[in-house]
């Protein structure tokens, strides 16, 4: 067993044993609430500077699936070569590697038990030098962070926890040095460096302009299944180089960080209003269009992470289990119409259990968003059928532009 110790800023610590990597970690502490997903939760870019507590109880019973293109492991080919992918299909990750900070679990389970695993869930995160903690009370610390609130923290495994009479002042002290998610600004530390493109599939209908702001693999395939090519281009894209491309919209991608940050990216928004270019936007990307209609944010308590959360459609009245991540949120008027720069707007979309503003509409523009992961990765597919409203905006504004409708 490798001794290890969580700290939180206000001085509490929970004891455990080390998994992953060894040495110390610092972050956000925050709970997802999610039964399933945690590959997808730890390989989402917009848990960037975060330690994710998990509230299941028993972690790493599916292992870790790597998939085509990656590192299967000695039963799926070394090199993630041609036997690994027949094997194992598409890997479970939703980016390239692991973005969390540090992953607290109680009951880590002791093997997996999934015929497509390519290793255990501590091989990997030792292999990508992630820090974790097994063995701790999740459940009180959880009920610790929803009534203080989210809070800075640190993992400190192996000499690092330093043994019974480590000084737990110091380790605090460590803790409180690290800076605060309000204000952080990481868009740079998790967007594209270079554009790619995921081709459609089948015959092509649409393209668009995918601005990565800490995008999901997930999100390019929904596109992609409904016969959109997608552009995945960095957040320092400009207007001009989306209007070149000739896209038919533009989607605004997850990420982490404070949204009050972006101006750059809220400027680019407001050039695509302006255009009158088609677009839709989820999580940060529903902050940055909140924004650019002129709303505040904030930053929430102890935010909405899990894959059951239930969110009210406006339009509908139709009630969706999503899957949601997100530590901020937009301050708009529910149920109201409000004027804004680039006409009216409202909000589509309001959390049942808080009422958080989950959505945003323009009412002359073509243009809405959403502040849950339609994208379902992990999560239930209740929302999928946002893409398919982002293809109707599409096609219309197509027609409207006088080409040929799709």
């Amino acid at each position: 067993m490798t001794p290890a110790v969580l700290v939180l800023e206000d001085g509490t610590a929970f004891h455990g044993e080390g998994f992953g990597a060894t040495g110390t970690t610092f972050g956000e502490a925050v709970f997802a609430t999610g039964m399933t997903g945690y590959q997808e939760t730890l390989t989402d870019p917009s848990y960037r500077r975060q330690v994710v507590v998990a509230t299941a109880p028993q972690i790493g019973n599916t292992g870790w699936v790597a998939g085509r293109g990656a590192d299967a492991g000695s039963d799926g080919g070394a090199d993630g070569g041609s036997d690994g992918g027949a094997r194992y299909g598409v890997s479970d990750d939703e980016s390239d590697a692991i973005w969390v900070a540090g992953f607290v679990v109680r009951d880590l389970s002791p093997r997996p038990s999934n015929w497509r695993a390519t290793a255990t869930l501590p091989e990997e995160m030792a292999r990508q030098g992630i820090v974790g903690i097994a063995g701790v009370d999740t459940r009180a610390l959880t009920r610790r962070l929803r009534t203080s609130g989210s809070m800075r923290c640190g993992i400190f495994s192996g000499a690092a926890a330093g043994g019974p009479g480590a000084d737990l002042a110091d380790l605090v002290a460590q803790v409180r040095a690290q800076p605060s998610m309000a204000g952080a600004d990481l868009t740079g530390e998790v967007t594209t460096a270079d554009g790619y493109v995921v081709p459609a599939d089948g015959v092509e209908r649409f393209t668009v302009a995918a601005i990565d702001l800490g995008i999901k693999a997930n999100t390019p395939r929904m596109l992609a299944a409904r016969g959109i090519r997608t552009h995945v281009l960095p957040a320092t894209t400009t207007v001009e180089q989306i209007t070149a491309l000739g896209v038919d919209g533009v989607f605004l991608s997850n990420g982490p960080g404070d949204p009050a940050t972006a101006d750059a990216m809220v400027q680019l928004t407001k050039d695509v209003l302006a255009a009158r270019i088609p677009l839709f936007g989820i999580c940060f990307g529903n902050q940055v269009l909140g924004r650019a209609l002129g709303f505040g944010t904030y930053k929430l308590k102890f935010g909405h992470r899990g894959i059951n959360q239930p969110v009210r459609d406006h339009a509908t009245g139709r009630v969706l289990v999503s899957s949601h991540n997100h530590g901020f949120a937009v301050d708009a008027p529910i149920g109201e119409v409000v004027d804004t720069e680039f006409g009216r707007a409202q909000v589509a979309f309001s959390c049942l259990n808080d009422g958080v503003v989950e959505g945003l509409e323009c009412l002359d523009r073509q243009a809405f968003s959403v502040q849950f992961h339609p994208e379902a990765a992990a999560g239930p597919h209740d929302a999928a059928y946002l893409f398919d409203r982002f293809v109707d905006l599409m096609a219309t504004g197509r027609t409207a532009s006088g080409k040929v409708s799709a």
